[in-house]
């Protein structure tokens, strides 16, 4: 049977190869606005982040890796007048007021506010060979708060499609904010010619919840499981991703916490040894953070992520592993 896919006895074989796929939540103040305040330490990270994707892309480059770029659409605005005239006519009424973005209080334009706006970022990014721009969203948009429809979802996801359209941006994946998946929404995703999203980790700990549902118990699991050997390697078999409805699920196998100087040596071990176990299995190991998470310690988190590429290259050298963004595994999937 070969290793890329090849129809086999009648049958459509899946590819054999392991890969690594690596998703980044790009979404600034938009992220995390509800839930931090600007005021407090957190700006750090935020500021850092964007000092961090240009180290990012440098480093995908030096290793050819590709990247799945999952892109806050308020991002691709210039300015305030760009942002308001791309925004859809519905928008989510959620019944907590602070989860709503069109409440917030931005600057005129991403020199006076470099928080809420990231144009000439993404123009770094869609330049860089095989790093893609998906969507996390026009607004952040939360799909299992109280209060939004489909309707609203809809409309936002539209306005998303639209504002990257006009940066020359196709969009071919999602990846949906706080991991919140509402499978009621699949259709229009589907509809609107988008292939393929990040699904959860197996089991409870990663089931997409509201955040009131969100217990501390439960985050205090998934936690603990960044550093121990909890759930397994949730590594992604290649004949799980394509889902009945047509749509690809390229789903996570692992959110890349920030350094941790104490913790280092377990949260190394955990990634390294699902990440072997992909490329001698042939499956897929799929790494997501925020950009913001390595804002501060920058040097440290780089080093980290240095050598995490170094241990591919040799997993690539070893077994043929390879280097694939969310829609690469949809395409390869597809072709099969």
């Amino acid at each position: 049977m070969s290793r890329l896919g090849l129809y086999h006895g009648g049958m459509i074989t899946t590819p054999r190869r392991g890969a690594l796929v690596i998703s980044l939540d790009f979404e600034l103040d938009w992220g995390v606005r509800d839930t931090l305040s600007l005021n407090g330490g957190y700006r750090d990270n935020l500021l850092g982040a964007r000092e961090v994707v240009p180290k990012l892309l440098a480093l995908f480059d030096r290793f050819e890796i590709a990247a799945t770029w999952a892109t806050v659409g308020f991002l691709f605005a210039a300015t305030r007048e760009e942002l308001l005239a791309a925004s859809p006519a519905v928008k989510p009424q959620y019944h907590d007021l602070r989860l709503d973005p069109y409440r917030a209080e931005i600057g005129d334009d991403e020199r006076s506010d470099p928080l809420h706006y990231a144009a000439s970022l993404i123009e770094l990014i869609a330049a860089q060979p095989r790093q893609e721009l998906a969507t996390h969203t026009f607004s952040h948009y939360y799909c299992l708060e109280p209060g939004q429809t489909k309707e609203a979802f809809q409309a936002d996801l539209e306005a998303a499609i639209k504002v990257a359209a006009a940066r020359g941006v196709r969009l071919r994946s999602i990846v949906f904010p706080r991991n919140q998946l509402n499978p009621d929404y699949l259709e229009v995703i589907k509809a609107s010619g988008i292939d393929c999203y990040r699904g959860t980790e197996p089991g409870r700990l990663y089931r997409p919840a509201a955040g009131a549902e969100q217990s501390l118990p439960r985050r205090a699991l998934r936690l603990l499981d960044s550093y121990l050997n909890l759930t397994g390697p949730n590594l992604v078999r290649w004949e799980a991703v394509r889902q009945a409805n047509g749509l690809c699920n390229v789903a996570s196998s692992r959110f890349l916490r920030p350094y941790r100087r104490r913790l280092e040596h377990f949260r190394w071990r955990r990634v390294v040894k699902a990440m072997e176990a992909a490329a001698k299995e042939g499956a897929i190991y799929h790494l997501w953070w925020h950009p913001h998470n390595f804002g501060v310690d920058q040097e440290a988190n780089l080093a980290v992520l240095e050598r995490l590429l170094k241990v591919f290259t040799d997993l690539r050298e070893r077994y043929g592993m390879e280097s694939l963004s969310m829609a690469e595994v949809c395409d390869r999937v597809n072709a099969c």
